[in-house]
């Protein structure tokens, strides 16, 4: 019987679960590793949807659900809430006891658990590091705090992968692998058009747009106002036959407050707007698929990284408001707007009637694809050495001094 190897894999929110789900499928099929989940933050938190159940539908066991103090709409409670997380985390991996951690991205919750796992001496993989967000969100600190911690480096393009080496990380640490999310897009795993038609009441033959608006975690204060511009803009869009599918935001500071507003619209039952609070992966990218069609009219709209990173695959045009993506990789489908309702709408029309536009969409180079991420990832977890040679990292950057001067 083969001892196989147990992967701790954290998860703190949908959209991350999301990126996630071809990473745990691989390591569930890998005969050389078992997977153990550990369920936190805002999948167990209901105002932000409480997401636990669709990672039960999805016919994942669940080792732990971790619970992550978050009280206040600020900032002061997501430092809290990542000291709280640490020690919950660490309560749990101690008690699983697994040969490795996985952990995603840039979140302030897996912040918490790179922490705990890396000071418990357990080797911790990172996906996503090297990217760039340069907007505001406190998400290249965070992550690029994630990556120094980490013991291995899963990246989505070779510009990541370089960012990484030149934080003097090891080669043999830092693999690149592409965008995890591509794997079950790639395999059709969305919801088709007649379902979403039905499920989401929609009318095919009318524009779309799939508008999901985050936070800026440096400016959280300032929420109320951009949302506030957004939801004009919608109003607007939806009194001119657009069809608007609205969802809730991450649980960043200021996450609190454009729920409230985007709640307070679906109390009025505005005609052709629709609040959710997660679609889930399956409708979700069932939605961004509608692009393939060219009788279909949809854009996904708001500041979300999977305007970035999940559409171009789908040729689907976008439009990015505000700083929060600032940076970021993208293809040649995204349209970049500020917090100003005419030009929202504006680009927004553009995604509906600017033929060459479309076709720019359609025809768009996906910067993240390379296929296969979550195998790549799984062999890599099954075949790397264990002990004191992953534990204990150099720092391939040493410095040399030259006329007085160091560099």
């Amino acid at each position: 019987m083969i001892n196989k190897r147990k992967i701790a894999v954290f998860t703190g929110n949908r959209a991350e679960y999301g990126l996630q789900f071809p990473i745990l499928k691989a390591i569930e099929k890998h005969p050389s590793l078992d997977y153990q989940l550990l369920v936190s933050g805002a999948h167990l938190d209901s105002n932000f949807g409480n997401t636990l159940g669709e990672i039960q539908q999805d016919g994942f066991h669940i080792d732990a659900e971790i619970s992550i103090d978050m009280g206040e709409d600020n900032t002061r409670a997501t430092a809290q809430a990542i000291g709280s997380g640490i020690l919950s985390i660490s309560a749990a991996l101690e008690q699983l006891k697994p040969d490795m951690m996985v952990v995603y991205a840039d979140r302030f919750e897996g912040f918490a658990a790179v922490i705990a796992a890396s000071q418990m001496n357990i080797p911790t993989a990172h996906i996503e590091g090297g990217d760039l967000t340069e907007g505001g969100a406190l998400d290249d600190s965070v992550r690029h705090a994630m990556t120094k911690l980490s013991h291995l480096h899963f990246t989505t393009n070779e510009q990541a992968s370089m960012r990484v080496l030149a934080m003097g990380e090891e080669p043999w640490r830092v693999h690149t692998v592409g965008f995890p999310a591509i794997d079950m897009i790639s395999q059709g795993g969305f919801a088709n058009a007649d379902e979403l038609s039905e499920e989401l009441a929609l009318d095919l033959t009318r524009p779309i747009v799939l508008f999901t608006q985050h936070s800026i975690t440096t400016e959280f204060e300032l929420a109320a106002g951009q949302i506030a511009t957004s939801i004009v803009a919608m109003r607007q869009m939806a009194a001119a036959g657009v069809q608007v599918i609205m969802t809730y935001p991450n649980n960043d500071a200021g996450g609190r407050t454009i729920i409230k507003a985007l709640d307070a619209l679906a109390t009025e039952g505005v005609e052709g707007i629709q609040v959710h609070s997660s679609l889930g992966r399956v409708r979700y990218h069932g939605l961004l698929a509608l692009a393939k069609n060219n009788a279909i009219k949809i854009a996904c709209v708001g500041n979300s990284s999977s305007g970035m990173k999940e559409t171009p695959i789908f040729g689907c045009p976008t439009v990015n408001i505000g700083s929060r993506q600032q940076g970021r990789l993208r293809g040649g489908n995204v349209l970049d707007v500020d917090y100003d309702v005419e030009s929202i709408i504006r680009a927004v029309n553009q995604c509906f009637d600017d033929e060459t536009f479309r076709s720019t969409c359609r025809e768009t180079d996906n910067p993240y694809y390379l296929g296969d991420a979550g195998k790549k990832i799984a062999d890599v977890l099954a075949d790397v050495e264990l002990g004191q040679s992953l534990i204990r990292k150099a720092m391939t950057l040493k410095g040399e001094s030259n006329n007085g001067w160091y560099r």
